[in-house]
């Protein structure tokens, strides 16, 4: 009964591996679909102005450094997911390289990434839900705009309901189905992309090239300080790798998905950074919420606000969407291994497993409707980050324990590229607050108690060793 039992890799994708009852339906176009709508979202219209005031018009670069920080764990993740095709992602790859106690943990930790970000998200989606109606004169009751408190106007707030609302439609629309899903996001992605790349064709026609005089104030250490905080733009690609099981041909496609996605978002931020720097002085962002409704405004392009705002509407749904997505199927395969109850791991005739599906959806509903969450928003970046590193070390691991191991994508010069992205993930982590620690603490032993309890009893053992 070790704590560091693995799962074979051999029963999880041999001839006599079980038959997955998720449905295979996706390629790689949807694959990127997927990244896209996890990556893309409002952080391109915030991170952008904030990101300027630390690195000036160098904030393309310190784009493109973050991304390439990801990309690191980007490619630990297309390895495994290329060598071991089945729902569960860093989960999975950790319980065949590390053992049943790390992947539980990393289990538990993607949990908390994937749930509390789709709470987080439709919690910001109301707040512009409410702000696009109030522009009409409607407005709900004070007590249904926020979970329980006072707000700014000292009015006593209850429930979230527009959080709860859109937390509830889009867990309608994971119940569906994968195919259904993956069209909705599709379509919402393709809007808000447009809608972006018209921001950028439009707005380079304003650019004054005297704004990129200095290029770099700040010098070296301002693009870094920028990189590290637009780093968690591009936190949920991951979640492409949860989706391995309903692709159908994953050692192609998974790669492609995963490293597709963050290149084409990395691109997109690099030329948005450009693009609003250009037209407006980096120092003029300070303190500025809405960076690139200032950029209109000096450019007199106000026409093109709507747009934005529907692109903004849009890109919170796909992220709820995609991360709801990820929750679901993390669980779906810690529950058939034995580690979470029986039942949430049961499918019904669309190969959906639904109750889960609703289990997890209202408890993210209720979460966003009845917790201030801006106190555990960086605990989603825990989760991620900790995920990040554990797959990071298991791709070297596994080269050395397993070298016969077929594997359609390879990590380059894994003994440095892994330990490399080990740093990044480490000094990342340790730059979040002491509150994000002490409540990631919290988690982790509520996690280790619930696996202590229940799981490593009931854990499935003909599939370790």
């Amino acid at each position: 009964m070790s704590l560091f039992r693995k799962k074979r890799i051999e029963v999880m994708t041999g001839a006599n591996a079980r038959k997955s009852e998720l449905k295979k339906v996706l390629g790689a176009t949807d694959l990127i679909m997927l990244g896209l709508g996890a990556m893309v979202g409002t952080g391109i219209f915030v991170l952008t102005g904030v990101g300027a005031v630390q690195a000036g018009p160098a904030l393309a670069l310190s784009f493109i450094l973050a991304a390439s920080a990801c990309a690191l764990a980007a490619l630990c993740y297309s390895e495994f997911a290329s060598m071991i095709p089945v729902a569960g992602s860093g989960y999975t790859y950790s319980y065949a390289t590390l053992g049943e106690l790390v992947a539980w943990i990393v289990g538990w930790s993607l949990i908390a990434e994937y749930g509390l970000a789709t709470a987080a998200v439709s919690v910001g989606w109301s707040g512009y839900f409410q702000s696009l109606i109030g522009g009409f004169g409607l407005h709900l009751p004070a007590a249904l705009t926020a979970a329980p408190g006072v707000n700014a106007a000292g009015e006593t707030t209850l429930f979230n309901l527009p959080a709860f609302v859109i937390m509830m439609a889009i867990t309608s629309v994971l119940a569906l189905g994968i195919r259904e899903s993956k069209r909705i996001n599709n379509l919402l992605v393709v809007i808000k992309i447009a809608v972006i790349l018209l921001v950028i064709a439009v707005g380079i026609w304003y650019v004054k090239p005297e704004n990129f005089e200095p290029y770099a104030p700040f010098g070296v250490s301002g693009v870094i300080s920028a990189a590290a905080l637009v780093f968690f733009a591009f936190l949920g690609f991951d979640a492409v790798s949860s989706a391995a099981e309903e692709v159908r041909q994953p050692q192609r496609d998974l790669p492609i998905g995963l490293i597709g996605s963050l290149l084409i978002c990395a691109v997109l931020y690099a030329l948005v950074a450009t693009v609003a720097t250009g037209i407006v002085p980096f120092a003029d962002f300070r303190g500025v919420d809405d960076p690139i409704a200032l950029v209109f405004q000096r450019a007199g392009i106000d026409w093109l606000a709507g747009l934005v705002s529907l692109a903004a509407v849009t890109g919170m749904m796909t992220v709820i969407l995609v991360m709801g997505y990820g929750l679901t199927r993390v669980v779906f395969a810690m529950s058939r291994d034995g580690l979470m109850p029986g039942w949430m791991s049961k499918v019904d005739d669309r190969q959906v497993p639904v109750a889960s599906t609703w289990l997890l959806g209202t408890l993210s509903a209720l979460i966003a409707a009845t917790v201030p969450l801006s106190a555990l928003a960086e605990l989603i970046n825990m989760g991620t980050l900790l995920a990040f590193t554990i797959i990071s070390v298991s791709v070297p691991v596994l080269r050395r324990t397993r070298p016969d191991l077929k594997r359609a994508f390879k990590v380059p010069a894994p003994w440095v590229l892994g330990p490399l992205s080990v740093v990044i993930c480490v000094i990342l982590m340790l730059n979040l607050a002491l509150e994000t620690w002490i409540a990631f603490m919290i988690w982790l032993a509520i996690g280790l108690v619930f696996y202590f309890g229940y799981s490593r009893r009931h854990a499935k053992l003909e599939n370790l060793h």
